[in-house]
């Protein structure tokens, strides 16, 4: 055995340990919750009485870089629909509230798919892609999903900014890549139609 060969060994330990502590906390969303919210001058949004939190126009944040392979397997980039209002919704299939919503968002994406508005996934903790394209199917989901099992895509939002803190989340993004609402926990078609439409009105 060569003198460097424990040196290797204990790097190689503390290399899976920060995997394994990189990877606990990107499983941090609570599962299926309607996590509290609340406005405060640090973040700068309002929490609005219908479940839907936002930010003015001056205050919000860009969008981090939320890019990857989709469910089936194509390649998206969130930064290629500035211009259009973006609706971000992170659910899995594991999760009851994210089946219950699943008709309104598939009903509302196609109500205002020519309005300028794009829906888009973000599927976690499922391991496998299967799980997620036959949840898809099952329910007819319109549009596409990025595939983020360890949860990383979530960890990308700023701090201060509406990011995701349970499953299902939905993030809107307005037409200039920046985060403008959310919502933690599942969505009404109303609910739905409440956090769209005044950034469809916006310039």
């Amino acid at each position: 055995m060569s003198a460097d060969a424990p040196r290797r060994r204990t790097r190689r330990r503390r290399i899976i340990l920060l995997a394994a502590g990189a990877a606990a906390a990107s499983l941090s969303l609570s599962a299926c919750g309607d996590g509290a919210s609340g406005g405060s001058a640090q973040t700068r949004f309002v929490q609005g009485k219908d479940g839907v939190d936002t930010v003015k126009k001056a205050d919000r944040q860009p969008a981090p870089d939320l890019s990857g392979e989709t469910t089936t397997g194509k390649k998206l980039d969130v930064a290629d629909y500035k211009g259009k209002v973006v609706i971000l919704n992170v659910w899995g299939s594991w999760c009851g509230p994210c089946i219950a919503e699943a008709p309104n968002f598939a009903k509302v994406a196609k109500e205002t798919s020519g309005k300028g508005v794009q829906f888009i996934g973000i599927n976690t903790r499922d391991s496998e892609k299967s799980q997620a394209t036959s949840f898809e199917e099952e329910h007819k989901v319109p549009y596409p999903s990025l595939f983020d099992p360890t949860g990383r895509l979530m960890l990308r939002f700023p701090k201060g900014s509406l990011n995701p803190q349970s499953i299902p989340s939905t993030i809107a993004i307005d037409r200039h890549g920046k985060i403008a609402a959310r919502s933690i926990g599942p969505l009404t078609e109303d609910e739905l139609r409440s956090m769209v439409k005044p950034l469809i009105a916006e310039k």
